[in-house]
């Protein structure tokens, strides 16, 4: 593919309190292929916001707590922007992902027509302990209760993926935590997308995770993926 004839691609980062791992994110993004880069501030207390700005990224701030309420946000300022995008790649702000991996990321929606891809963990090559026992494990089980009910393949609920904005729209997500990654999964599955997976690499993050690093986020973590798994059956 010709650089400059690639889609309009941009990145919706959220990020809460990630002041010591987010221009690291932003850095990393391939500049040659993304238009734009949107951090989405959940009511941080450090300073997340002057560092991204200070990379460049575009920034906005949601006061609601939330992983699902940040992507929301993004998602909004991009619907309503003049130059919306073709596509969408979602990243966490904990540089636990490999940014530079995005171009592996979109290349089968440009390449091959596929609607949305999943940056596999479980496929890709996983640094030792930047994934918790039960993460590994609720992703096994969520991704196996996918194929089983909704007779799609996947095999992580992985933060890195990539959707044609169009298709997002229609999905109409609407989780504002826990369960964003699954619902966009399960809705594309009833939507019947073309979807399909890409290995990416994994890394420990900077900092504690706010839901694995907490017994209490665990579990509710594993509880909103569940209950959304069956709320659309």
């Amino acid at each position: 593919m010709n650089i400059q004839e690639r889609p309009n691609i941009k990145v919706v980062i959220p990020a809460f309190n990630e002041e010591m791992s987010i221009a690291h994110v932003v850095n990393d993004i391939p500049e040659a292929w993304v238009d734009e880069v949107v951090v989405v501030n959940n009511a941080s207390t450090d300073k997340t916001v002057e560092v991204a700005e200070a990379a460049g990224a575009t920034v906005l701030t949601e006061l609601a707590s939330g992983y699902g309420n940040a992507c929301l946000k993004g998602i909004d300022y991009l619907n309503n922007a003049d130059n919306r995008p073709d596509i969408l790649v979602f990243i966490d702000g904990d540089y636990s992902d490999y940014p530079e991996q995005l171009p592996d990321l979109v290349k089968p929606i440009i390449d091959d027509g596929m609607d949305i891809v999943i940056g596999s963990r479980a496929i890709g090559n996983r640094e030792g302990g930047s994934m918790t026992f039960p993460q590994v494990f609720g992703n096994w089980l969520a991704t196996s209760l996918m194929k089983l009910f909704y007779k799609v393949k996947f095999t992580d609920l992985g933060p890195f993926r990539a959707i044609r904005f169009d298709k997002l729209i229609e999905l109409q997500m609407e989780d504002r935590t826990y369960g964003w990654t699954v619902e966009m999964q399960v809705k594309a599955a009833r939507h019947k997308l073309k979807s399909t997976e890409v290995p990416v690499n994994y890394k420990r993050r900077i900092g504690v995770s706010k839901v694995s690093g907490t017994v209490k986020g665990t579990f509710l973590a594993g509880y909103k993926i569940l209950y959304t798994i069956f709320k659309y059956l």
